[in-house]
């Protein structure tokens, strides 16, 4: 949003300088990059597909659901692992589904998003899944969400979207051209100065952006996942809205009117009929005891951060990440009392190295606290909360808790746990490369 400020600030400012003597400075030379395109409707339908396992490019989100586990690639698909023996688990199929960051599942029903659209998949028959159905722009609908992950952005100093149809059209590459402008020149047909250029580009680039256990019939996901489904209601939050579908009859999902939140968002978490938002600068209390409205009830702000939370009782515990994306609060794990829902309140701070998403199983409380490993903490005494284990050597990304065993998600590898008298022991690693 900084970039976006800035780039904003200094178009207006061109606005108000007087350019009389640009005509007559020296022209530069400036790179600009046009979209090339394809029918929107057909791009999408390529996109997705059931395959054979394939090796996963980059690391998303993990879902355990019954006796597989689903892995996101990110904005490529997602992996299915046979994990009927956590010992040995087995990646039986790739579901291409480009533009995919969450899933979500409720008897024998995926839901995922792609591209800003809601899809479908029956997953009954997990070696014969169907043709998935597609309800479009059920989401969001961000520009980004048109343009193919598989698609290389080329050095450029402006990228030209004027003949773009978003609406209609997909972005399948780019044409670089050269041009030779003058100051004046460049800022009439760009509206932009070109000291607004950072790293080459003169555009800002939108924010790209479960948790409790669950029953048999519903899957659970991690700390990180936007995707949640409480009772007949599935919740998928986005910047800054929270889309709302009736998932009663599960084929055929009704779009419910979005309710727009008080900040930006991540993730999202319930606990019983409270969902706790996370977003980079704080923690948002919706009451969904109207499921189709959820009501705005308080938030606890924090310095500006990635933000994922779980709840347990009476105890949030957020872990923060400030880095140059994220933002520049200290990274660590935030204790907040939501004893009070209406005014939550920070209880204790641990300083941690640069955590990512986080899980609890009764008193152990685990941290991905990226390149630092996995750390698994007794959180008994939230006032005191005591490091008993430390995985070193590994990267981490994010953890789900289940009754048996814990899964963790890093990169490129999905490792499982066993709980072993008030600790865990590693039982498998399993590469996905």
């Amino acid at each position: 949003m900084k970039k976006t400020f800035l780039v904003l600030f200094l178009a207006f400012t061109a606005l108000f300088t007087s350019c009389s003597d640009d005509d007559n400075s020296e022209k530069k030379e400036y790179r600009v990059a046009v979209p090339l395109t394809s029918d929107l409707r057909v791009f999408k339908e390529e996109a997705v597909d059931v395959m054979e396992p394939e090796p996963i490019q980059q690391s998303g989100k993990i879902y355990a659901y019954q006796d597989f586990v689903f892995v996101n690639d990110l904005y490529r698909g997602i992996h299915i692992i046979d994990n009927s023996n956590p010992s040995t688990p087995q990646n039986i199929a790739f579901i291409k589904l480009e533009g995919n960051n969450d899933i979500s599942i409720k008897n024998d029903r995926l839901y995922a998003d792609s591209y800003g659209d809601l899809v479908i998949f029956d997953i009954s028959d997990i070696d014969n899944i169907p043709a998935a159905k597609r309800i479009e722009n059920a989401i969001y609908q961000e520009f980004w969400c048109t343009v193919g992950f598989d698609v290389d952005w080329p050095e450029a100093d402006y990228f030209d979207y004027s003949e773009f149809d978003a609406g209609n059209e997909a972005i399948v590459g780019w044409e670089v051209k050269r041009e030779r402008l003058s100051q004046a020149e460049f800022e009439s047909r760009f509206g932009y100065n070109d000291l607004a250029l950072q790293d080459g580009i003169a555009f800002s680039e939108p924010a790209r952006a479960e948790s409790a256990a669950s029953d048999n019939s519903t899957g659970q996901g991690g700390s990180l996942a936007r995707f949640k489904i409480v009772g007949n209601y599935l919740y998928a939050v986005e910047w800054s809205s929270i889309s709302i579908f009736d998932i009663s009859d599960l084929d055929n999902p009704v779009t419910l009117e979005d309710v727009y939140t008080n900040g930006a968002i991540e993730t999202i978490y319930n606990q019983g009929e409270i969902l706790f938002l996370g977003g980079p600068q704080g923690m948002y209390i919706y009451d969904i005891s109207n499921p189709e409205k959820p009501v705005f009830v308080s938030d606890f702000q924090h310095g500006t951060a990635c933000d994922p939370v779980v709840v347990d009782g009476d105890w949030a515990f957020v872990t923060l990440r400030g880095d140059t994306f994220c933002g520049n609060t200290e990274s660590g794990l935030y204790v907040v009392d939501v004893s009070n829902l209406t005014n939550p309140s920070l209880f204790k701070f641990y300083p941690l190295a640069g955590p990512y998403g986080l899980g609890f199983k009764e008193e152990l409380l685990f941290v991905c606290d990226g390149a630092d490993g996995l750390k698994v903490f007794d959180k008994s005494d939230v006032g005191n909360i005591k490091l008993i284990n430390h995985f070193k050597d590994i990267v981490t990304y994010d953890v789900i808790p289940l009754s048996q065993s814990l899964l963790m998600i890093g990169d490129g590898v999905l490792y499982q746990y066993a709980y072993s008298e008030g600790n865990i022991e590693l039982l498998s690693e399993f590469s996905l490369n």
